[in-house]
């Protein structure tokens, strides 16, 4: 079984960080992951059907995703509904994220991303760089993916 982690992180790295702890539960979980930056370049929608579940990261920029995985969804809309690619949907999701105080991004990750499947578990945030804490709540989110992927 494969995942996928997309996300955007730069300047600071916290949702690198956060992603990397995704990627941990899910490779804990016996899955084979594939983790994407944003930031290093464009995700190829044709690369996204043969994963089995995804989690997906994003920084809040004004309280919308970062623009590359705004991308991801659109070329996700026009490969399903343009060109009739299949098996871009009915998977199993899960979202992550990192605020400097505003944090309303979640709200429009939760709508964007549903067209993707079903999504798994509680979003986690992160305030700027995350703890500890954190970071296990985002390896527990990708052992919950695991188990919802199987």
């Amino acid at each position: 079984m494969k995942a996928l982690v997309l996300y955007h992180s730069e300047e600071f790295g916290n949702t690198a960080k956060m992603a990397e702890a995704v990627a941990e539960g899910l490779r804990e979980g016996g899955l084979e992951v594939d983790t994407h930056n944003t930031l290093d370049g464009h995700f190829p929608i044709n690369e996204f059907a043969g994963n089995d579940c995804a989690a997906f990261g994003s920084p809040d920029y004004y309280s919308y995703v970062a623009g590359a995985l705004k991308t991801f969804m659109d070329d996700h809309y026009i490969a399903r509904v343009r060109k009739g690619v299949k098996n871009l949907q009915g998977k199993p999701y899960a979202l992550f994220y990192s605020h400097g105080g505003g944090g309303r991004v979640v709200t429009a990750m939760t709508s964007l991303f549903k067209h993707v499947g079903t999504q798994v578990g509680e979003p986690v945030d992160s305030y700027l760089a995350p703890n500890a804490g954190v970071l296990e709540e985002c390896r527990a989110l990708g052992k919950e993916l695991t188990e919802a992927c199987k």
